[in-house]
């Protein structure tokens, strides 16, 4: 293979990734969309959305096992490569999150804790993920640091998030005529608002892991890896 078919190769995985990039952020804004709006139909759109995002996935990932395989790249080539695999696993691991976020809309048979604002947080975890990709398409090793520091952000409105539902269920009182059902109601809209914290705080990690790879990638630097 000429060597300008192999560069060629490379930018085309690069350009392939922030393809697959725009698909999984632009699945999770329609989650968030679908939970702030209870959409059933865009929720419905999101995880059926899902098979699209795996199959983009197979493909660049059979894409990085034929430039390891066929060209054996090293140093600045082989971080590229390596890299972008672990980035469409997190990206991959991101369009499921969204489609729970889908499945939460489904499932909720009521509007709970209006005082916990789950847009606001999902908007920031959507900003680090663009902001992640944007930092892996322009080499920007500074911007990585930065989105890293985020996260305690995320992690502290999440904490927060949840310690307003906790609180919340603590001080409802149970009636005498309260039934069995109406008990379990309850139960299951604090668990279905407790995972749509904890995914929303997985997919900022996962924009952190996005940037630890790019960081080794442009400046063979695992810092933010461990």
């Amino acid at each position: 293979m000429p060597r300008e078919s192999y560069q060629e190769k490379l930018e085309a995985l690069r350009n392939d990734v922030l393809y697959m990039s725009e698909v999984v952020t632009d699945r999770l804004r329609m989650a968030l969309e679908s939970m702030q709006q209870s959409d059933e139909e865009l929720a419905k759109d999101v995880i059926a959305g899902d098979d699209e995002v795996n199959d983009l996935y197979l493909d660049l990932e059979q894409d990085c096992i034929n430039l390891f395989a066929l060209q054996q790249p090293v140093a600045g080539d082989l971080r590229l490569i390596a890299s972008s695999f672990k980035i469409i696993t997190d990206l991959e691991r991101i369009a499921d999150l969204a489609v729970n976020l889908g499945e939460y809309t489904l499932d909720a048979e009521h509007e709970m804790f209006p005082e916990v604002n789950i847009h606001a947080i999902g908007q920031e975890t959507v900003d680090m993920v663009e902001d992640a990709m944007d930092a892996y398409a322009n080499e920007d090793a500074d911007a990585c640091f930065a989105i890293a520091d985020r996260d305690d952000d995320i992690d502290a409105m999440c904490e927060d998030a949840s310690q307003t539902v906790v609180r919340d269920l603590i001080e409802t009182e149970v009636e005498d005529d309260t039934t069995e059902d109406e008990i379990e109601s309850l139960m299951q809209d604090v668990s279905r608002m407790l995972l749509t914290i904890r995914d929303l705080e997985r997919i900022g990690d996962h924009a952190v892991n996005i940037s630890a790879r790019t960081l080794y990638m442009v400046e063979n630097d695992d810092e933010l890896i461990y």
